[in-house]
C-alpha cells in the first residue's frame, strides 16, 4: 500500500475520503491541502505526511495509481497552482 494512503487508513481517514483527497488535489490542489487539515490528523503526523510528499513526489503518482484516478490531471492542477 502507498505510504501516503498508508499514513490517511492510519489515521482512521475513510476510502471516501482518501479517494475526495486525491481527486481534489487533481482538480485544485489548495482545497485539498485544506482537506487535509481538517482529516484530524496529529500536527506531528501531519507534518511527517506533508514531508514525504515533498520529498518523495512520486508517491502521489503511485496513490494516484491505487486509487485509479489520473496523474496528469495532477500535474495540470501544479503547474495552474505555479502561475
Amino acid at each position: 500500500m502507498n505510504p501516503i494512503i498508508a499514513t490517511l487508513k492510519e489515521h482512521n481517514v475513510s476510502d471516501e475520503q482518501i479517494a475526495e483527497l486525491f481527486e481534489a488535489l487533481t482538480q485544485n490542489p489548495m482545497m485539498a491541502m485544506a482537506m487535509v487539515q481538517q482529516l484530524g490528523i496529529p500536527p506531528e503526523k501531519l507534518q511527517q505526511l506533508m514531508s514525504m510528499v515533498m520529498t518523495e513526489p512520486q508517491l502521489i503518482k503511485e496513490a494516484t495509481d491505487e486509487l485509479g484516478l489520473d496523474f496528469a490531471k495532477v500535474q495540470a492542477a501544479k503547474k495552474k497552482l505555479k502561475q
